[in-house]
């Protein structure tokens, strides 16, 4: 393998597990949680009920749309504020996700995440783009 090949791997890697792991939290929230639930809780945090909504169809589409390689860089570029919130949320509970209402450490590297599949792009295995969408999206967002 060449180091253009394994770098490519690393994106691909990368990019199943941010879009994985976006697709669990929002089917967690749907299935586990419950839409009253989530929305329940957003609102104990002092946030609308609509962030509960957006965050659950954000979730699942930006999760659904990176695992499948689909407008990868602008879907992790678009989930990167959704991120930053549950970093937010998160804040007040130390740094180990083990702490009490979970800390912030996995959040942060979920930021990172998607700001390195923002970075990268989709690797091998992807759907790519729709060609009637894509003259629309920038250039630099393109994967």
């Amino acid at each position: 393998m060449t180091l253009e090949t394994n770098t490519n791997y690393g994106a691909m890697i990368t990019r199943l597990s941010l879009g994985g792991v976006l697709l669990s939290h929002g089917l967690l929230k749907v299935m586990v949680f419950t839409v009253p639930g989530t929305v329940a809780y957003f609102e104990s945090l002092g946030l609308p009920a609509a962030a509960a909504y957006l965050t659950i169809v954000a979730e699942l589409a930006g999760g659904a749309a990176i695992l499948l390689g689909l407008y990868t860089r602008l879907a992790a570029l678009l989930s990167i504020p959704l991120l930053v919130g549950a970093l937010w949320a998160h804040s007040g509970n130390g740094w180990l996700f083990s702490s009490q209402g979970g800390g912030w450490e996995f959040p942060l590297l979920l930021v990172v995440l998607a700001s390195a599949v923002a970075a990268q792009g989709s690797g091998p295995f992807a759907l790519r783009k729709l060609p009637i969408i894509d003259s629309f999206i920038p250039q630099a967002l393109k994967a």
